[in-house]
């Protein structure tokens, strides 16, 4: 017995010092990232990003939202290295994120390259794909209104992307239980979910993601099957909207008349049962996180959202970056080097 005691201490002790490890490792690579890191090497760095996004999104303001998708996307699989741009050297048998389940409704790809081929005119091989996404997430979210934040600059882009690894990402089903954990793992707490969950006031879901809510909340798969968290006219105007539990096209507003603009709206919404995914609705099971929604749907706290949100995407753009001599710069965002 006290051998076996004996091995659970060092076992713990052996998890606690891998933790601690890469606790250092990260914080030691994010030490290395710096707002001025291309001051010298390209200086107008985002000046060009931010005149491209201008185009972008005038030519298709429904970006602004699948932007910021995007960088989530990346940073929560890997880390924020662009590995979610790389295409599938074999869609079958070796796809990369990219072609998972979860990440087949992104968009803004060609955008990113637009913005990355303009860079490497102005500074050839030097820019990474990881910042590139970083700068447009952050522009996408200034030019629709929202708040700004300094984008530390630095990261390296990765050379490894794996379908199966998008299992780190939320998915729209989840309880709180589960954003909590899932988020943990990225080093982001109660208030970070909560307040990154606010970018869901710009842009649209895929009818399929939430439908379940619908038509077949426990598998019951009948008319009266439904999420009885969700406001029973806010559900009946989302199902004359999409009109089965297979609808893989139809788009659905997540902040209804301003998804193109960033603003606390959301939380109006989730406070009144209309959040709607799951996820949304989620935010109503914690305490803290349920204190947030209805603090921001008074309308009064607008200005002190967008300083967490801020916040928030900093700490998110911070994870598992690649630096120094990792990883490598990409000339094209969608393939690795040769």
């Amino acid at each position: 017995m006290a051998t076996s005691t004996s091995l659970r201490g060092s076992s713990s002790r052996s998890t606690m010092l891998a933790a601690a490890l890469l606790l250092f490792l990260s914080t030691s690579a994010v030490a290395q990232l710096d707002v001025g890191y291309y001051s010298k090497t390209c200086p107008h760095v985002e000046e060009i990003v931010r005149q491209e996004m201008l185009g972008i999104l005038k030519e298709a303001p429904t970006l602004a939202g699948p932007f910021l998708r995007l960088h989530f996307h990346d940073c929560f699989v890997r880390g924020c290295d662009a590995s979610v741009l790389i295409d599938s050297t074999d869609v079958t048998n070796n796809p990369a994120e990219k072609d998972a389940p979860p990440n087949k409704s992104l968009r803004g790809f060609g955008a990113v390259q637009r913005v990355k081929d303009r860079l490497q005119s102005a500074c050839p091989n030097t820019v990474s794909c990881a910042d590139v996404l970083a700068l447009m997430a952050r522009d996408a979210v200034v030019l629709a209104g929202g708040p700004t934040w300094p984008v530390a600059l630095g990261r390296r882009d990765g050379r490894v992307s794996i379908a199966n690894e998008t299992n780190q990402l939320p998915p729209p089903t989840s309880n709180f239980t589960r954003l909590s954990k899932m988020f943990a793992a990225k080093g982001l707490d109660a208030k970070d979910i909560v307040v990154l969950s606010g970018g869901h006031t710009l842009g649209t879901a895929r009818c399929v993601s939430f439908t379940d809510r619908l038509y077949n909340f426990t598998g019951a798969n009948n008319p009266s099957d439904v999420d009885p968290s969700l406001d029973a006219a806010y559900m009946d105007k989302l199902k004359s909207h999409c009109r089965s539990l297979a609808d893989n096209t139809t788009l659905a507003e997540m902040d209804p008349g301003s998804f193109l603009t960033f603003d606390a709206g959301y939380y109006r919404l989730v406070a009144k049962r209309r959040g709607v995914l799951h996820s949304d609705s989620a935010l109503l099971e914690h305490p803290t996180t349920r204190a947030y929604v209805e603090r921001q749907a008074t309308g009064l706290f607008a200005s002190e959202f967008f300083r967490d949100f801020a916040e928030s995407m900093v700490k998110m753009g911070n994870i598992g970056v690649l630096t120094g001599s990792q990883g490598e710069i990409r000339s094209k965002c969608y393939a690795v080097n040769k």
